[in-house]
């Protein structure tokens, strides 16, 4: 009885966000009819929700370690547009080839080093210089917003290579191919997390940095870490960002950072660090998809529907602060 109890309890979060999952679901197709259950319509949600998904998975990992990683947007975007201005300067749109996808292959890789470099950037700052995560990251978003615009001059660069584009409109098996990358990457975050001592160490940077310090964990290289792989994260989603769209442009996704806010801490991360599931998140982005969808298809207005973001962001940290307060009495009396 008291292993069922406890079992409970770890899972409690999941088996609420699994409830409100389908209870969003059961909402929108009452409002939306025979329209929200077709499969196109089940389709397009499978493209929309990686990007944002992936992006969640590299503001998460930071959020973890009781920090945050305000530049992911902007980092996503230059990378995107380095990778961008490489592919239209020296392969055609409908080029194929072995050189053709060998300088696509290169691009990919320049980009994802970009993403690296920013991330050990903000990490350096974070854990050497002892910046705050929030004010470190903010420096770094201006910063990377800055050299997008003067590389791009404002202006949208398009016309990408087929083989670019098939991985944020292609279909494999049915299934797309965004949401198969998705997967990997949900997949792979879950076992570092899980499964590997840097996993352990970034939990306890969380809940308690001064005690890991002292149990002998190089705090400041568990740091260096967690913003190289949020920053990797970007990179990955600056991929499918570009092949989606089929352009670059400095000022894309710009309203996703608050919903990577918004999925974290609806799918269980703590915004004090120390707790959060890749299977919470997983499930809050998927609400996230279904109520958006739902809302479009109802013709809600697209700057209505950023606005209701935020006010579920509100009502979650007001309901986790009150359950909080709940347990800490709980535990005194």
């Amino acid at each position: 009885m008291v292993t069922e109890d406890k079992v409970l309890r770890k899972y409690s979060e999941t088996i609420i966000l699994i409830l409100v999952m389908l209870a969003a679901f059961l909402l929108m197709g009452l409002l939306n009819g025979r329209g929200f259950f077709q499969f196109g319509n089940f389709q397009s949600m499978a493209f929309q929700l990686p990007e944002l998904g992936i992006l969640s998975l590299a503001m998460m990992i930071t959020m973890l370690t009781a920090g945050i990683n305000l530049s992911i947007i902007a980092s996503a975007n230059l990378t995107g547009i380095v990778m961008a201005l490489i592919l239209t300067h020296y392969v055609k749109p409908e080029a194929s080839g072995l050189a053709s996808g060998l300088i696509i292959f290169l691009a990919v890789c320049a980009g994802l080093l970009v993403s690296a470099l920013i991330g050990l950037l903000n990490g350096f700052l974070i854990a050497t210089v002892d910046v705050s995560p929030i004010l470190a990251t903010l420096g770094t978003m201006i910063l990377l917003n800055g050299f997008a615009i003067v590389l791009t001059k404002g202006y949208v660069i398009s016309g990408l290579p087929q083989p670019i584009r098939f991985i944020g409109n292609g279909l494999v098996l049915g299934i797309p191919m965004p949401m198969i990358i998705f997967i990997l990457c949900a997949g792979f975050m879950a076992l570092v997390l899980n499964q590997t001592p840097l996993g352990v160490n970034i939990y306890m940077i969380g809940s308690n940095p001064v005690a890991c310090y002292f149990a002998g964990v190089n705090n400041a290289r568990v740091l260096l870490k967690t913003y190289l792989i949020s920053g990797l994260y970007s990179g990955i989603a600056a991929i499918i960002m570009i092949s989606r769209f089929n352009s670059a442009k400095a000022d894309y996704g710009e309203s996703y950072l608050l919903m990577t806010v918004l999925a974290s801490v609806l799918g269980g991360t703590s915004a004090a660090g120390g707790f959060g599931r890749v299977s919470g998140l997983v499930i809050a982005l998927i609400i996230l998809q279904i109520v958006s969808s739902g809302l479009n298809l109802l013709g809600v207005s697209a700057f209505l529907t950023i606005a209701i973001w935020g006010l579920i962001l509100i009502l979650v940290m007001v309901v986790n602060t009150l359950t909080a307060r709940v347990q800490t009495k709980r535990q005194t009396t």
